[in-house]
């Protein structure tokens, strides 16, 4: 194991000499005022109700391939109204800008044309897809649901560690969380003002209204699914049923005169918008993979013709690549001519010869992911990470620099957690789910993600992470 220690990092409950930070008094009063095995207790119910719910994710690679519970810590995260103020419109900011630059990308190409992003960085990226060159979206979103993921350094420092235009997840989890912790401790909600997310559905089924073509009045709109295996199917069913419209599958549709059409017990019935939760590559084997079986035949086309709506859109993944992640403080500069409200971690891209040899030299102190990865699949995380495994990645990087970016390893915060010895910190990150229709919208809070494991700064569930309620206190 490297013995590189990892930098101190930021206790959002005590401040350094011990004390409780103010945001935190009352909770910490009501935590100390608790009988011995309160919490233990009520983890364990609040396991068990999740169990009941169907709260699981499978683990991609796993021999078993079975069901997990997401771990759930019920020590709320808290943050004040100031401060969640400010990352609102820093969210709000930075989805506005994507959204601009993805609009640009597939019609004038200005951001190419004055040199701030390079034609190769774009249309060389295998998640530009040039059919949608020059395809109008109504109200020009792209990403209709956009999940970003915060860090917090100090008490006014946060950063954005990388943005989900795809299929963000997790959403479910932060609805759910909520529920679980008003039944469990009600008095905490009695004696907190704490800003509601509840209605998170109701303002994704406003904004997928909001994403119909323009012609049509009263919408008919499903989630598409990969279906029962796919990991997050217990959220896409989640949130069919909290907005109470259908949840679909590939072969539950079919295109017609450029319409796409559901079969229903009454007869086929057109639908308007789609919420979908497969990647493009599978959306329509006649234009894509053509031996997918999750998409519809001709959804390309209908999409094309305006006559459905897919949310989020056809080819955001070029927006979300994390070697375009670069370049996003300049489009908020480019296209809004507005200063950066939250700041990106600084990062080295590997396919530049003088970042490939800084990192290569210093590979033990940094954090490398692949520019097309997720969930926490296919990173390195130098401090803690053994030679082998070190030396194991630089083979990899060696092979197809182009593949990686990297960046310093940093000292996440870190929240109260219930742990086997008691209450104690351990890192944590946050994704707001952040909604683009007429207007940019979100609701105060997110899915809290934390490290269970003692010094470990991964926080996926598919690498042992767990969840926590997230409480922003009304003003």
């Amino acid at each position: 194991m490297n013995t590189q220690k990892l930098p101190p990092f930021y206790n959002e409950m005590h401040a350094a000499d011990g004390s409780v930070r103010e945001i935190y008094l009352p909770y910490a009063r009501w935590l100390e005022a608790l009988p011995a095995g309160t919490l233990e207790r009520k983890s364990a119910e609040a396991e068990l109700l999740f169990r009941r719910l169907g709260i699981t994710f499978a683990v991609y690679g796993e021999a078993d391939g079975a069901e997990r519970l997401i771990p759930f810590d019920i020590v709320p995260r808290i943050f004040g109204t100031r401060e969640w103020q400010r990352l609102e419109q820093g969210l709000k900011q930075r989805v506005k800008a994507l959204n601009a630059f993805l609009h640009d990308i597939y019609h004038e190409q200005e951001i190419i044309k004055s040199g701030v992003i390079s034609a190769q960085q774009v249309l060389g990226n295998a998640l530009y897809r040039p059919e949608m060159r020059g395809i109008d979206l109504p109200n020009q979103v792209y990403a209709h649901i956009a999940g970003i993921d915060l860090v917090r350094v100090e008490q006014n420092e946060f950063y954005v560690l990388e943005d989900n235009l795809r299929t963000p997840s997790g959403v479910s989890y932060m609805v759910e969380n909520r529920k679980t912790m008003m039944r469990l401790f009600p008095e905490l909600f009695a004696t907190h003002a704490i800003e509601p997310v509840e209605h998170y559905p109701q303002m994704l089924l406003d904004t997928l209204r909001e994403a119909a073509p323009p012609y049509v009045t009263n919408p008919v709109i499903v989630v598409l699914t990969p279906g029962a295996y796919n990991s997050a199917y217990f959220e896409h069913a989640f949130l069919a049923s909290q907005m109470g419209v259908e949840l679909v599958e590939g072969q539950d549709l079919f295109v017609q005169q450029q319409k796409v059409y559901m079969h229903t017990t009454e007869g086929p019935r057109q639908v308007h918008v789609i919420y979908r939760r497969v990647d493009d590559d599978y959306l329509d084997p006649l234009v894509f993979r053509p031996d997918s079986m999750l998409g519809v035949r001709g959804l390309l086309d209908a999409y094309c013709s305006g006559n459905v709506a897919l949310a989020n859109g056809v080819g955001t993944g070029v927006a979300d690549d994390k070697s375009t992640y670069l370049f996003v403080p300049d489009m908020i500069r480019f296209y809004l001519g507005e200063t950066p409200i939250l700041s990106n971690v600084p990062t080295w891209r590997l396919s530049e010869a003088e970042d490939l040899k800084y990192v290569l030299a210093h590979l033990q102190e940094l954090v490398v992911k692949e520019v097309q990865g997720s969930g926490g699949y296919g990173m390195l995380v130098g401090p803690t990470s053994s030679k082998a495994e070190i030396v194991a990645y630089k083979h990899r990087i060696l092979a197809e620099p182009a593949n990686f970016i990297a960046q310093p390893t940093l000292a996440l915060s870190g929240c109260p957690t219930l742990v086997e010895s008691g209450v104690a910190p351990r890192h944590v990150d946050l994704r707001p789910f952040v909604l683009s229709g007429r207007d940019i919208r979100l609701v105060p809070g997110g899915l809290t993600r934390v490290a269970l494991k003692e010094g470990s700064l991964v926080v996926n569930s598919s690498q042992g992470g767990g969840t926590k309620d997230t409480w922003v206190l009304e003003a």
